[in-house]
């Protein structure tokens, strides 16, 4: 488990980007926390991280934004809105699963029993002075990115 402060929106992004330098082409994240603790803040500093240019908005409304990056796929995904988890199978997700591609999911909880374990699970707490971040593999694909993410990380913490 890796544990890290984030005293501002742009390290909270520094975080998204360190993680975007380590994660394989094909990975499942899940982002949770309350609203406004900063998920799409941290999947923008990731896709920014892969060479994603232009705007990153929540897709609240859209439930799936996908980023064609280079040669990389990425799927932002918000399942806030979904009033049931079958609505999972609705979306194609069980779908894009199968790509070679990284997902990012938040408000996982909302799709709980019809989506997998994810690879890294990160969990944003509101503090005082900012945000904690707690980031816990589930998988042994993601035992082996928090390796590679704990070096990362190490530089973007002491900045």
């Amino acid at each position: 488990m890796l544990v890290i402060r984030a005293d501002s929106e742009r390290k909270q992004e520094l975080i998204g980007m360190a993680l975007s330098r380590v994660v394989p082409s094909s990975c499942l994240i899940y982002l949770t926390g309350d609203l406004g603790a900063g998920k799409t803040t941290l999947a923008r500093g990731f896709l920014r991280g892969l060479g994603h240019a232009g705007s990153v908005k929540s897709p609240t409304y859209t439930l799936i934004e996908p980023y064609e990056i280079g040669n990389r796929r990425c799927y932002h995904l918000d399942l806030y809105r979904l009033a049931d988890p079958d609505e999972i199978e609705f979306l194609g997700l069980l779908d894009m699963l199968q790509d070679d591609a990284i997902m990012l999911v938040e408000w996982p909880e909302q799709g709980q029993g019809a989506l997998p374990e994810p690879d890294l699970l990160i969990r944003i707490r509101y503090l005082e002075d900012g945000r904690e971040l707690v980031i816990e593999a589930e998988t042994d694909s993601g035992a082996r990115l928090m390796e590679k993410l704990a070096l990362e990380l190490d530089a973007v913490v002491k900045s």
